[in-house]
């Protein structure tokens, strides 16, 4: 898949950078705090979560302004801002749409739901909250508000621990960068403040969609309370728990997470074998059990470096593995059956 990319401008001037994935019924994927369309389809993770979802159907994903490809905005970050630039993404599409929404974005598309019934087919909040408020004491959520404020890198690096903490060190390594490439420090604080201010209690009951609440029971950014009350606070609405630590969906056990949200959304779910590669995947993992670097094994195929991490990364997630000692295990293994 490749994604096409375009941008919605609203009323006020603000530009909405989106990207789109796939063709079929729209799902609209509203993301967590800080996102940026190019980067985030670069890191290999995340593409693959974006790619296993947009099969057979048009994924529609966008940043929200101030992140990634979207200009800054001269207003300030609030929840009815949230739902004008989702507002505006959601009427490029025709028809009744899916939406998605995960982290922050949960309730963002709840509180679309319940202001738009009849613009939403089918409703997914994974990841998210009731209220902000909720989340962690208010003493913890003014020391990382000031942490992301005074010294964005130590602040992007203790809470990609508290998102992903089952990912590897080097993963996590990436993902902090990837924040800090996504918006200013003053722009994270800021929306990482309305995170915590969003309270969307008086518009569950107005939700009329089909609506599944995912969560994962380990998450350490949204505590499970907060999926059971979405879901007791939406008429009919299920609740799925998946086990797992990380509250980024693309970490940890990324393939049950889209079997959950295809099944519930009419999707095929695919039945493929977790443990099957492809050649040039099998050649990696032969040089990754030999004690390969990414460099070596680019120069000893002919590839640049980043390739080389990308076949690891690939490699590492469809095995559902946490590092590189665990391929290196699996093909020792295997070596006579592949």
């Amino acid at each position: 898949m490749e994604q096409r990319l375009g941008q919605v401008v609203l009323a006020d001037g603000t530009a909405v950078a989106y990207a789109s994935v796939g063709a079929g019924r729209p799902l609209v994927y509203v993301m967590g705090w800080l996102t940026h369309l190019r980067l985030g389809w670069e890191l290999p993770a995340e593409r693959a979560l974006y790619e296993a979802l947009g099969r057979g159907c048009r994924l529609v994903r966008y940043d929200r302004a101030g992140t990634g490809l979207s200009a800054a905005a001269r207003r300030p970050a609030s929840l009815a801002f949230e739902l004008e630039q989702l507002a505006a993404v959601a009427a490029t599409l025709d028809g009744p749409l899916d939406l998605m929404g995960t982290s922050m974005g949960a309730p963002v598309a709840a509180a679309f739901a319940a202001s738009r019934p009849d613009a939403v087919r089918r409703l997914v909040l994974y990841g998210g909250w009731v209220r902000g408020a909720e989340l962690s004491p208010p003493g913890v959520r003014d020391h990382v508000l000031g942490l992301v404020e005074s010294h964005w890198g130590l602040g992007s690096d203790v809470l990609t621990d508290i998102f992903a903490p089952d990912a590897d060190r080097a993963t996590r390594a990436e993902l902090a960068r990837y924040q800090r490439a996504c918006a200013s420090a003053a722009t994270a604080r800021e929306l990482l403040a309305l995170s915590y201010a969003l309270d969307v209690s008086d518009q569950l009951g107005a939700v009329r969609a089909p609506t599944l609440v995912v969560h994962r029971t380990g998450d350490r950014a949204a505590p499970v309370a907060q999926a059971r009350a979405l879901a007791d606070g939406i008429s009919g609405a299920e609740l799925a728990l998946l086990p797992g630590r990380s509250h980024i969906p693309y970490a940890g056990d990324r393939d049950e997470l889209v079997r959950v949200v295809r099944r519930f959304l009419g999707l095929p779910v695919a039945r493929r074998r977790t443990d099957t590669l492809t050649a040039r995947q099998r050649e990696v993992a032969e040089l990754v059990s030999q004690g390969c670097t990414n460099r070596e094994i680019a120069a000893r195929m002919g590839i640049d470096e980043r390739s080389a991490e990308g076949h690891v990364e690939r490699i590492r997630l469809r095995l559902g593995f946490r590092s590189r000692a665990q391929i290196a295990a699996w093909y020792s293994a295997r070596r006579d059956q592949l």
